[in-house]
């Protein structure tokens, strides 16, 4: 597997926000959103193979993983084969995606958070997606402004979505803006910000 790095931290984001986490974050990335906060995780990373991910995993032995990227779902194969075994060991286990590949296939070992890419990001994901998404699941729209906020409110209008839905702004945005339109509009969305940034934690 194609590994950026493996860490611990508190989960700074969804449905599990402020939870002790540990982190697989793969490399390689679809996509180029211009506010990408995880720019290292485009590389090549660092090659391991699947006995030594899991040997990683299995020291410190946390109850809680979440896969992150870049675009885990790249290195599909490998991928399933890590969930699986983490999932027999009743691991909690939830992955980060960018809504541009199918999931479902990881859905029996995981939740799933799509990230469903705004204007401000200059990229796109697959809104057909958004009939997959389970109430265990979850769906994050990260936006910059008001056309982000009015995007995520098209999209909502015009997708129903079973799980619960998350409106993060871009870090060092105004905020002000966005909660006003989030209150004004009746969005239903949980506004959050990401704790590890306010924390100052990776």
């Amino acid at each position: 597997m194609k590994i950026v790095e493996i860490f611990r931290s508190l989960q700074g984001e969804g449905k599990n926000q402020g939870k002790p986490c540990l982190f697989i974050r793969l490399a390689g990335c679809n996509l180029k959103c211009r506010w990408c906060d995880t720019p290292a995780s485009r590389s090549s990373g660092i090659e391991m193979s699947l006995d030594t991910v899991m040997e990683q995993v299995w020291r410190i032995n946390p109850p809680y993983v979440c896969v992150t990227g870049g675009e885990p779902l790249l290195q599909a194969d490998e991928l399933e084969r890590l969930l699986v075994s983490m999932k027999k060991r009743g691991t909690a286990i939830d992955i980060e995606t960018n809504g541009t590949i199918d999931f479902s296939r990881f859905q029996p070992c995981a939740s799933i958070c799509m990230d469903v890419k705004c204007p401000s990001s200059g990229e796109q994901s697959d809104l057909s997606l958004l009939e997959k998404i389970r109430p265990e699941d979850s769906v994050k729209f990260v936006v910059k402004d008001e056309a982000d906020c009015r995007y995520a409110q098209e999209v909502l209008k015009t997708h129903p979505i079973s799980g619960e839905v998350f409106l993060s702004p871009v870090f060092g945005a105004d905020y002000q803006p966005l909660v006003r339109f989030v209150l004004t509009n009746t969005l239903p969305v949980r506004f959050q910000l990401q704790l590890h940034k306010i924390l100052g934690v990776q």
